[in-house]
């Protein structure tokens, strides 16, 4: 299985696009690991940096309600 963003051929995650990434949240508000997601490594690093920027700019809410 190949990296969502790879198949895209996405190189930066924007921290504004919330629907994508919504779906590397789970319902209690945690990131989900790359082994349950099939994100590769470097993609990882980027969607968590993206997803704990858009919490601090409140696009996404830190807690899932």
């Amino acid at each position: 299985m190949e990296c969502y963003f790879c198949q895209r051929n996405i190189k930066d995650i924007d921290f504004k696009e919330t629907q994508i990434l919504k779906r590397f949240i789970s319902l209690s508000g945690k990131i989900k690991p790359k082994k349950r997601t099939g994100v590769c490594s470097g993609h990882q690093k980027k969607l968590t940096r993206a997803i704990k920027r858009a919490r601090y700019m409140a696009f996404l809410s830190p807690t899932s309600k």
